[in-house]
């Protein structure tokens, strides 16, 4: 496990600001794959804005003992009526995809600069980002292209609820994972 690492906790009031940091750390960490459509800075800025513009959006940095940015984890709530579900493939209940607003945390992005892989800070920030949170399960998408990522996730506690192709322009297919969470309830 990483050591040394300082975990920084946000909120939207607080996006402006982070913005341009957590661009540059998108485009340094997925600098091999900015010129395919779906991954191009741009299109990750907008929605950048769309999800730290959310109620309840919330977002953690790791910063290295020299003062260097790691990584970060950002999500926000799912919304009743959430479009989050919309390209799941997979038929599950109707209950398993139903929203009310507190019920399902998204985490929407996890990244880690080269430097700092395979040290656990991938693990702190996630930690950090889901421990501080009151909803019953959180969710994310991993590309189907990606196995390694889907097993480390598995191994956190995540389970596989189906496959979803996003309603985006280019999107590839992803593994949609719920992971339940405890409710942090000290006072």
């Amino acid at each position: 496990m990483t050591t040394g690492l300082s975990i920084r906790h946000y909120t939207g009031a607080d996006a402006a600001v982070l913005r341009p940091l957590l661009l540059d750390v998108y485009a340094e960490v997925y600098a091999a794959e900015l010129d395919s459509p779906f991954t191009r800075v741009e299109r990750f800025a907008e929605g950048l804005d769309s999800w730290s513009a959310r109620p309840g959006w919330s977002c953690v940095t790791g910063v290295s003992g020299d003062g260097q940015i790691v990584g970060y984890a950002y999500g926000a709530p799912l919304p009743p009526g959430s479009r989050w579900w919309g390209g799941l493939l997979t038929d599950v209940p109707k209950e398993t995809v139903t929203e009310n607003g507190t019920r399902t945390y998204a985490l929407s992005e996890l990244m880690v600069r080269t430097p700092w892989r395979k040290t656990g800070a991938a693990r702190q920030l996630h930690d950090a980002l889901l421990s501080a949170r009151a909803e019953d399960r959180a969710t994310l998408l991993v590309d189907q292209g990606h196995p390694r990522v889907t097993a480390l996730y598995e191994s956190w506690g995540w389970t596989v609820l189906g496959d979803l192709r996003p309603r985006l322009p280019d999107a590839p297919l992803f593994h949609a994972m719920l992971k339940p969470l405890i409710p942090n309830t000290s006072a």
